[in-house]
This record gives C-alpha cells, sequence and structure tokens, in this order.
C-alpha cells in the first residue's frame, strides 16, 4: 500500500526502562528524582510523552514500588513544564524457569510473577494519562526468560485501565499481538480508537526489517494511533520510518544509550535529535496539549492529592 506520510508527529521519550543498563551509562536514571528530572529536560527537548519505569535508587535494579512511582509522578507533575504522563503497567509479569531438562520450580531470582490487580497498583494510585499493556507473552533473549501476558491476564488489565478513564498504550512486539488488540478492542475491553506502540528489533519479537516493520504498520487500524522504535542503532533510522509510514516517535535512553557511535546520550539529546529528523522531513512536532485533544486524553491529580 502507499506511504502516507505523518504531517504531525509527536515524540514518546522512554526514559530508564527495565533493562540492566543501569551500569552501562551514567545518563540512564535510578532514583525517582533522577528519573522525573530527565523526563522533564526531555519535555523541554520536545517531547509530547514521557514513558517510565521506576529502579531502586540504590542498586539500580528495576523495581514496580508503588511510592516510588508516586514520587515520580508527583515530581513531573509539580514541574514548570507541561507533559503527557506514560506509566508502564508491564512489571509483575516476569518468569525465569529453571534448567531445559526441569523447568519447574522457576527460578525465584528471575521470576516475578503477580496478579492483575497488583501489577496495575501503581497506576490506580498514580493515575496517569497512559500506561502500557504489553500485548502477549514473548520470549526475551535470555535463554529461560518469558515475559508473561495471558489472555485472561490481559482482558483483566486492561478492563482496569479502562474503568480507570486511563488510556492503554498496547505494546505490540509482533503481529499475534496486534491481532489480540483488535479482539481486545471488539470485546470492549478497550476503547477504539485504541494507540499503539509497534516494538521493533526486541529479540525475539519482529525483527526490525522494513518487510516486517510495514506488516506491522498494515496490521494497524487506520483510525488507530501509533508509534514505533527499535533498539540500538537502529533508533533513529526508525524514528524516520515511523513518520514516513504515517506514525509517530519514541526514543530514549530505555531502548538506546548511544547519540553516535561511541558517544554515551541522554533523553534530552536523543529527542533532540528525533525533533531534528521529524521537521527536515517536513512535519510538526505536537506539543502535550494537542497530544491530549488527539488522544482523547484526561489529566488528573494521583489519588489522595488536594484538589
Amino acid at each position: 500500500m502507499p506511504l502516507t506520510m505523518n504531517r504531525d508527529v509527536f515524540i514518546t521519550c522512554a526514559i530508564t526502562g527495565s533493562g540492566g543498563t543501569q551500569d552501562r551509562s551514567p545518563h540512564v536514571p535510578r532514583s525517582p528524582e533522577a528519573i522525573a528530572t530527565s523526563a522533564i529536560e526531555a519535555a523541554k527537548a520536545g517531547a509530547a510523552i514521557v514513558h517510565c519505569h521506576v529502579r531502586d535508587p540504590e542498586t539500580g535494579v528495576p523495581s514496580r514500588l508503588p511510592s516510588l512511582y508516586r514520587e515520580v509522578t508527583e515530581r513531573i507533575r509539580d514541574a514548570e513544564i507541561d507533559v503527557v504522563l506514560n506509566l508502564t503497567a508491564g512489571m509483575g509479569g516476569d518468569i525465569t524457569f529453571g534448567s531445559v531438562e526441569s523447568p519447574l520450580p522457576v527460578n525465584a531470582a528471575g521470576t516475578d510473577l503477580v496478579g492483575a490487580s497488583e501489577r496495575m497498583v501503581p497506576i490506580a494510585e498514580c493515575l496517569p494519562e497512559i500506561c502500557t499493556l504489553d500485548c502477549g507473552t514473548m520470549n526475551f533473549a535470555e535463554a529461560d526468560y518469558v515475559m508473561a501476558n495471558t489472555p485472561g491476564m490481559l482482558r483483566a488489565m486492561g478492563g482496569m485501565m479502562t474503568a480507570l478513564g486511563v488510556k492503554p498504550e498496547i505494546e505490540a512486539f509482533d503481529t499475534g499481538h496486534l491481532w489480540f488488540a483488535k479482539q481486545l478492542v471488539k470485546e470492549g475491553v478497550l476503547g477504539s480508537p485504541a494507540l499503539v506502540q509497534l516494538c521493533m528489533g526486541v529479540p525475539w519479537g519482529a525483527p526490525n526489517d522494513l518487510n516486517t516493520f510495514m506488516a506491522m504498520v498494515n496490521n494497524v487500524p487506520d483510525d488507530w494511533n501509533w508509534s514505533a522504535f527499535s533498539l540500538g542503532r537502529d533508533q533513529m533510522p526508525f524514528a524516520a520510518a515511523a513518520v514516513l509510514a504515517g506514525g509517530n516517535i519514541r526514543v530514549g535512553l530505555e531502548d538506546n544509550l548511544y547519540l553516535k557511535k561511541g558517544v554515551l546520550a541522554t533523553n534530552a539529546q536523543l529527542v533532540e535529535k528525533a525533533v531534528a529528523i521529524a521537521e527536515n522531513m517536513g512535519a510538526s512536532v505536537l506539543g502535550p496539549a494537542a497530544v491530549r485533544d488527539k488522544l482523547g486524553l484526561v489529566k488528573r491529580a494521583p489519588k489522595g492529592a488536594s484538589s
């Protein structure tokens, strides 16, 4: 099908992620203060949306403590610059099996598997405008690790997001994830038009070649909004590819640590580079107010905050 370039682009910055990158770059933020500061700097650089995980402030190990999410949320909302807040709901679905001959019991050190309600606690308490819904189970690069998101779990979590009035960002790591996302909309679990993030090049999901990318794009309904990203040195080429194919951009240290070969990046620098790519292609970069209008988002204070 012919490409229709997106002329009004929004940029999401994925601030810190849940990968083991905390010791690979001094710019990967660990504490809630550092995560919020990096998110605010990304917003100043042109990101309309900031996507946030949290980490243990001392070790940098990924965490899902609600108190850390609350602090990040409050710091971002108290900032002098506006930005759309997108929190992950992907934590709590990790299974690391035992050996290939004795997969059970699971490896406790690498397993963090909890129920839908517990996974949704930070979302219910913080009420971000957007939260992620990883729309399928997937093998990652590690030998015995599985990101577990069963149909039942996704229906439960998606229903909770809809009831809270938080917009799910469907994380699609392969075409089957888009297939199930459309089923969730058909069932009324998720509203339409939906919001999708195409996650390219994550082992062992959809590879980041352009044929696979366009297969993913062509499986997104025409009235849905979508963004895309790829990893490492392919982050910026896929920023351009997403705009060219009609979508929006995601960049950030969750997916790529480098500004160019041998030069470690900050989140703000990656956003600045993405802004330049979009504008040099002839697109306008949308701010947070325009994105709220486009996506039908509601900005609210977290539970317990004074009105």
